[in-house]
């Protein structure tokens, strides 16, 4: 495992694709993998910030067969300020898909079935989440994503609003002024919330702390469009919205 993780970091860091993983990985082994490949980075000065979800849309969990999200971690050098400029040539098959982001207040214990991860959540922004996978053309199945770190790549979030109803907001995503996706917030597994209560079963099984401060990526309300040189916005009614651009 320690060998198909240092393959996973090392074309992260490089920006090269790499073949698929080996066939009969299990899902317990490829998140074994993803937190051999987050070692590796916390080891070269990154630091943990928060998770992902994947897989937040029925259809797409209908499409891999599924019925749980997926999860994936974040760091501090994967963050993009509002504004903020994307260089592509650090990544291998960039793409773009709108979302909106939680902030915990305090902690959580997973394990504990008392604790209620909605109420820890302080804050919400808008966001716009960069995925990278580092498959060869970008082909890969369930443990492949999983193991890859749920083709995290970089992240920008808008201001933290207060929460409020955020089950059925409109999301706009679009490329250089012009629209590319029109969707809801809705879209992820019909409420945001189910997303985050989804989270905190993975959580416990898988060893993901959830700490104050940390973000969490509720995952895509439409879906991913390509990345290249462009000023990509998201727009979320009622939260604001966030720039990033892609340059060479």
């Amino acid at each position: 495992m320690t060998t198909l993780a240092t393959r996973l970091h090392e074309a992260q860091r490089k920006a090269e694709a790499t073949p698929q993983l080996p066939a009969g990985i299990t899902i317990a082994e490829a998140y074994a993998i993803q937190h051999a490949v987050l070692e590796q980075r916390f080891a070269a000065g990154e630091r943990l910030v928060g998770t992902k979800l994947g897989f937040t849309s029925r259809a797409k969990m209908v499409q891999m067969g599924v019925s749980d999200i997926i999860v994936g971690q974040l760091t501090d050098a994967m963050r993009v300020e509002d504004g903020g400029e994307v260089r592509l040539s650090t990544l291998v098959h960039p793409r773009v898909e709108p979302e909106i982001i939680f902030r915990l207040g305090r902690d959580v214990d997973p394990t504990d079935p008392l604790s209620d991860i909605v109420s820890a959540v302080d804050a919400v922004a808008p966001a716009v989440e960069v995925i990278d996978s580092r498959y060869r053309d970008f082909k890969f199945n369930l443990a492949d994503v999983i193991a890859d770190n749920t083709s995290g790549g970089l992240f920008a979030l808008g201001g933290w609003q207060p929460i409020g109803d955020i089950g059925n907001l409109a999301v706009r995503l679009s490329v250089n002024g012009r629209d590319a996706q029109f969707g809801s917030t809705a879209a992820i597994l019909g409420h945001p919330f189910r997303a985050l209560r989804q989270l905190a079963g993975i959580a416990a099984r898988e060893g993901f702390p959830l700490k104050a401060g940390h973000v969490i990526l509720a995952g895509a309300a439409t879906a991913a469009v390509p990345f290249g040189k462009s000023v990509v916005r998201v727009e979320v009614a009622g939260l604001g919205s966030v720039t990033v651009h892609g340059v060479a």
